[in-house]
Order: C-alpha cells, then sequence, then structure tokens
C-alpha cells in the first residue's frame, strides 16, 4: 500500500519506514532533514520518496497528503526546548491537515505515559515520573485526548510499553488497551523494531479503529 510517514527519519519514524519498506509498501517519508534518509533511499529506490517539509505548515504538509490511504505520524518535539508545547503545536498542524486532505486513516506513535496503573491512576501521575520525559508525556496525552474526540476520523493510537529502546523485531509481543503492560519481573519495555512491526500490522489489519492500544513483551 502507499504509506505516508511523518517524522520518518526519527528514533521511532526511522524503525517504522524500514518495517514498511521491507514489507513492500510505498512509503512517502515527511521529514525536516531529507539528508537523514538518502543511504535508504538508494537502497529502495523505488519505494521511497524523501521530502522536506515543516510540519508546523498545515498548508504545506496539504499537498504531501492529498487523499491519502494510510497517514502514520511519528512525529515528536524532542528537538525543541518547549517539548509539550512544539509537540502539541506540530500535531494540531498535523491533524489539521490530515483532516482537510481527505485521508483514509491516520495512525499516530503515542505515548506510554497515560497509560493506567493497576490502582486506575496514570504513569504520568506517578510520583517517580522522570522530569525530563513530563513534556513530551503531556504532549501525547492532550494529542489523544483531542482524538478521543474526533468523530469522523478513522484514527489509532498506538502506546509503547514504558521503555522503548533501539532493537530489532523478534515478532514476539502482547497487545492491550489502556493499561500499562509488564512482564513477569514487572518491567514494560519494547524494541524500537517490535514496536514497528505492531503499528505496521494495524496498517495493514485494522483492528483498533478509533482506539488507543498498547504493544510490549
Amino acid at each position: 500500500m502507499q504509506i505516508v510517514i511523518i517524522g520518518a527519519s526519527g528514533f521511532i519514524g526511522s524503525a517504522l519506514t524500514s518495517e514498511a519498506l521491507q514489507r513492500g509498501h510505498q512509503v512517502r517519508a515527511l521529514v525536516r532533514d531529507a539528508g537523514k534518509l538518502a543511504a535508504l533511499q538508494q537502497q529502495y529506490p523505488q519505494q521511497l520518496q524523501v521530502v522536506s517539509v515543516d510540519v508546523l505548515d498545515s498548508q504545506a504538509l496539504l499537498p504531501w497528503l492529498q487523499q491519502q490511504p494510510l497517514v502514520i505520524s511519528a512525529f515528536s518535539g524532542h528537538s525543541d526546548a518547549d517539548v509539550s508545547g512544539y509537540y502539541q503545536r506540530g500535531f494540531a498542524s498535523i491533524l489539521q491537515a490530515v483532516k482537510q486532505s481527505a485521508v483514509g486513516r491516520f495512525l499516530l506513535v503515542g505515548g506510554a505515559a497515560s497509560l493506567q496503573l493497576p490502582d486506575g491512576s496514570m504513569l504520568l501521575d506517578s510520583p517517580n515520573f522522570p522530569a525530563a520525559y513530563r513534556g513530551s508525556a503531556e504532549g501525547a496525552y492532550a494529542a489523544l485526548q483531542q482524538l478521543q474526540s474526533e468523530t469522523t476520523l478513522a484514527w489509532s493510537y498506538l502506546s509503547p510499553a514504558a521503555e522503548i529502546f533501539p532493537g530489532a523485531a523478534s515478532g514476539q509481543f502482547r497487545l492491550g488497551g489502556d493499561m500499562l503492560l509488564t512482564d513477569a519481573e514487572g518491567h514494560s519495555r519494547i524494541s524500537t523494531g517490535d514496536y514497528a512491526v505492531a503499528m505496521l500490522n494495524e496498517a495493514e489489519l485494522p483492528a483498533h479503529t478509533g482506539q488507543r492500544f498498547t504493544v510490549a513483551y
């Protein structure tokens, strides 16, 4: 299929792009710096189109999203000092462009912090939640709340485990809903490779439209 990936050269976006290409999909990668995908473009010259665009410019996004069957956003705000504010401005721009472009489905790389703990509280509200991640966590939670109020857009939001680390795909993981998934030792972990597998599985066979879901070992 034709897939547009926003933030395709980032930490998670690069794993999504590689997984999509390996599955034989046509990928339009929207990035800030096209040079970051130069090597991958040489490897997949017939499958990968790389476009440099500013996600904060909703009008600039429009022609690249117009009537696309599937858009995956892996945009993050980590490149800005005001991570939460930058993320929320970027997400608002992306969402506006997606809705104006008559996109078929919209998949969002979400955050883990809004997942629920056994006592019903959110991970974000834990007293030991790392301050360094609070900005991105708050931005991702705000995006989830916006999507949950959408009535016409076909969306899915995939939260990773509490810890997502660079790593290859094993294909062995669990899916859940709004609860934080942990293993027998109480750890909540997933590799970028397996996160990408879960997201591309959803892209190919939608099972969580209008929902947030999560993936972990």
